[in-house]
């Protein structure tokens, strides 16, 4: 009968509020872990857990027990969730991309610059090493190799890696 009396005197005073913020709170940061927002049900979550915490626990060890639990109710959800997100219903819902664009369907994250290796320009501003350079009427940012180049000297492209086009002064290549 030791446990019983120890419940009833648990639910005494504030334990009705402290069990309804700790039920609410866990139901809280659950919703969170479920729907994308604003984080609101979570940090609502997290502080009714705070403050039911804080209202049951009598010693530092029932706060630790009650924390640990509170924890490992919110793991089990969590795997749940993360579940959901890869093959449930969260990864069937419009909120999850499907579609992947890759390089062998045509799609590129970068526009192919390549093809402008070993073309001359005409430096537009002063290459501080970054700056910009007209190719044929097509204004592009380069960069150099550290060094500086005036305005209005012809530049030639000697690679392009990514987004990134690497020139040379023109006479010096």
């Amino acid at each position: 009968m030791e446990p019983w009396n120890e419940f009833i005197q648990f639910m005494s005073a504030f334990g009705w509020v402290a069990a309804a913020c700790l039920i609410a709170g866990i139901v809280l940061i659950i919703i969170e872990m479920f729907t994308p927002g604003f984080a609101a049900p979570g940090i609502s979550g997290l502080i009714l857990l705070v403050l039911g915490i804080a209202l049951s626990a009598r010693t530092f060890l029932q706060a630790l027990i009650t924390i640990l639990v509170i924890l490992a109710i919110l793991s089990v959800a969590l795997v749940f969730a993360l579940r959901s997100a890869t093959k449930g219903a969260l990864y069937r819902s419009p909120l999850v991309l499907k579609n992947k664009e890759s390089a062998d369907e045509g799609y590129v994250s970068v526009a192919d610059m390549e093809f402008f290796i070993g073309k001359i320009g005409k430096a537009i501003t002063m290459l501080r090493p970054a700056g910009t350079c007209d190719f044929d009427g097509v204004r592009l940012d380069v960069v150099t190799e550290g060094e500086f180049i005036q305005k209005d000297t012809e530049v030639k492209i000697t690679r392009v890696e990514g987004r990134r086009i690497v020139v040379v002064p023109a006479k010096g290549s």
